[in-house]
């Protein structure tokens, strides 16, 4: 077993004794565990009598925001940002009276910011030891969010800049990446939002949950709104990054097949001139003879034609200048 065991402002790392010396004296405690090994287990199920279903639930990671009424225990699942501002952790919470069990996988930030604010918080007004200590929890796993959407919000800003300049292979497969990152915080923060909705909203009730603690509560989906639409304006953010990019992509697609039609429109008549001239015709071997005829025909004759067409070209304005 991994984990500590914290009562009355000290904590100690857990073992079975001590927790049963906890429970039996009827103290609350917040037991903190690193994952569900064999003796927690069967810790849970014999000592804290919690549902065999929460307890299935607390062995498996992976599953979405929710909470969950066994009677005697309230299950709940939060989800944070990763300490590497790449992806999302989970945290599952077991609520009675007298206990708080929380269980992470690795070492959680937040945990360690809890421990230093235990005790120097206005949350102890809440009433019931449970619910300030899980707002204290909940708070710091969902405050977690902002610097990842900081994170995302420096990325698009150097993407855009980067694509007005030169758009690459790369930046698009960056873009991709985000999008996927910036889906799975979606897919977390989203119900994690409504299950706090039905909590404030005493749709779904918690073990000590008075009115003062409703509104600290509140304060936490109040939160989590602010990250919802951060969220849904990021994305849309990377909707329009990338279509600056495949708009920048076709724009210089563009001009390059403009250049190279200008130069084949030049040499159009230049070939047709030259093919013309170049018939071997008795009347135009006859007729056409010495310096002068072929510095006007030979030569004349393309240049005046490409000149003619170099005109054109810009005063259209396909060339950069002003158009008519």
């Amino acid at each position: 077993m991994q984990g500590t065991v914290s009562c009355d402002g000290t904590s100690e790392p857990a073992t079975r004794a001590l927790i049963e010396s906890h429970v039996s004296g009827g103290k609350f405690f917040w037991l903190d565990l690193d994952g569900v090994d064999t003796e927690t287990h069967d810790l849970l199920l014999g000592v804290f009598h919690v549902h065999p279903l929460a307890v299935e639930d607390a062995q498996e990671f992976g599953q979405r925001p929710k909470v969950e009424d066994y009677d005697t225990t309230t299950y709940m699942v939060v989800h944070t940002a990763s300490a590497d501002l790449q992806s999302t952790d989970e945290v599952h919470f077991i609520l009675s009276e007298h206990f708080v069990i929380t269980i992470h996988r690795g070492p959680c930030q937040a945990m360690e910011g809890v421990h230093q604010r235990i005790g120097h918080h206005r949350a102890s007004e809440v009433g019931s030891p449970q619910i300030a200590l899980i707002y204290l929890i909940i708070d710091q796993l969902v405050d977690a969010f902002f610097p990842l959407l900081d994170s995302f919000d420096s990325q698009i800003d150097e993407l855009e800049d980067a694509i007005l300049v030169r758009p690459t292979d790369e930046q698009l497969g960056t873009l991709f990446s985000l999008k996927r990152s910036l889906i799975t915080v979606r897919k977390s923060v989203t119900p994690q939002r409504d299950m706090f909705a039905s909590i404030s909203a005493g749709v779904t009730e918690l073990p000590g949950l008075t009115q003062e603690g409703q509104r600290y509560l509140r304060d936490i989906y109040d939160h989590l709104i602010r990250i919802s639409d951060l969220v849904d304006g990021y994305r849309d953010l990377l909707s329009g990054v990338m279509d600056t990019h495949l708009s920048t992509v076709s724009n210089r697609l563009n001009v390059v097949m403009k250049q190279l039609t200008i130069i084949a429109t030049v040499f159009l008549p230049l070939s047709f001139l030259t093919g013309f001239f170049g018939q071997n015709f008795s009347f135009l071997v006859a007729h056409i003879t010495g310096r002068w005829p072929f510095y006007a025909f030979g030569v004349g004759l393309e240049l005046v034609s490409a000149m003619a067409l170099l005109y054109l070209f810009r005063k259209r304005g396909w060339l950069g200048g002003p158009t008519n």
